[in-house]
């Protein structure tokens, strides 16, 4: 192992690694974190996640009976597509996350099939400073999942409570406890 070598992602970081989430002074409300990469989802992910998680629904798993369905075909199971984009804002949003602390108004408007590709951003709501703790606070974004085709087919909105880069003086009144 080299002299150089560590596991502090702050140094690794220094070193012009790409950062791997923001602290709360980095989040402005009303910005919008286009994720990358975009991430085509296979029979195989579909088909394994069903599996892992004990989701046997034949729309998701048997193409003759999801052949006979209103879709036509296999649907991709919604917390597959709700976990892959979730995931895929790791980096952007939570990545130096204490904790996410809530998920609200998840909904699946359209249908996600095999092959589709999936693009995902996240618009911050609100971000707040932590009224009894200065080193912390919390940041709202509603994140959005679109198919290649720009169909919406997934949209939450997730609580998560962030690191501030330094501790800083008392918020004002409103803010988070």
């Amino acid at each position: 192992m080299s002299d150089h070598f560590t596991t502090d992602q702050a140094e690794r970081e220094a070193s012009g690694a790409r950062p791997y989430g923001r602290y709360l002074e980095e989040f402005e409300v009303g910005a919008v974190y286009k994720h990358w990469p975009a991430k085509t989802v296979t029979e195989a992910d579909d088909h394994l996640f069903c599996l892992v998680t004990m989701n046997h629904h034949p729309l998701h798993i048997n193409d003759v009976y999801a052949g006979a369905s209103q879709q036509g075909r296999n649907v991709v199971v919604g917390p597959l597509v709700y976990s892959l984009a979730l995931g895929m804002s790791v980096s952007d949003v939570s990545g130096k996350a204490i904790a996410n602390l809530q998920t609200q108004e998840l909904s699946h408007p359209a249908p996600v099939f095999h092959g589709d590709t999936l693009f995902v951003e996240s618009e911050v709501l609100e971000k707040k400073e932590s009224r009894s703790k200065p080193d912390r606070g919390t940041v709202r974004v509603h994140t959005r999942v679109f198919n290649q085709d720009a169909t919406l087919v997934a949209e939450f909105k997730r609580l998560v409570l962030v690191p501030r880069r330094e501790a800083g003086a008392p918020p004002a009144e409103g803010d988070v406890e």
